[in-house]
């Protein structure tokens, strides 16, 4: 078992700030609680991952997979996740001040109680 999978198996309060996890296959990791500010999310597959109460602020989370993932409670502020695919996440309770949707499939994804001040490319309701 690999650093990176024993990590998000047995969720070890994760300090990857920085990190280059550019395309890698995150899915149905815990990473609740996980420090990924400034990380590179490019790409990455994140569905059915718990990402509740981590901080992925200013991430980039372009073109990352996303699907079922839960987020409630992330800080997402100025993270880039334009052209992500969020269908059915939990984003309720998020932080997604300044953060970039541009793009971004959002179908079905429960924004309850997020903070949305700044953040681009939400649908106009």
């Amino acid at each position: 078992m690999t650093p990176l999978e024993a990590l998000t198996k047995y969720k070890l309060d994760a300090n990857l700030s920085g990190a280059d996890l550019n395309g890698a296959n995150l899915s149905s990791a815990n990473l609740s609680g996980a420090d990924l500010s400034d990380a590179n999310l490019i790409g990455v597959n994140l569905n059915s991952a718990n990402l509740s109460g981590a901080n992925l602020n200013g991430a980039y989370l372009n073109s990352a997979s996303l699907i079922n993932a839960n987020l409630s409670g992330a800080d997402l502020s100025g993270a880039n996740l334009n052209g992500a695919d969020l269908r059915n996440a939990d984003l309720s309770g998020a932080n997604l001040r300044n953060a970039d949707l541009s793009g971004a499939n959002l179908h079905l994804v429960d924004l309850r109680h997020s903070l949305l001040s700044g953040c681009r490319g939400l649908p106009r309701l």
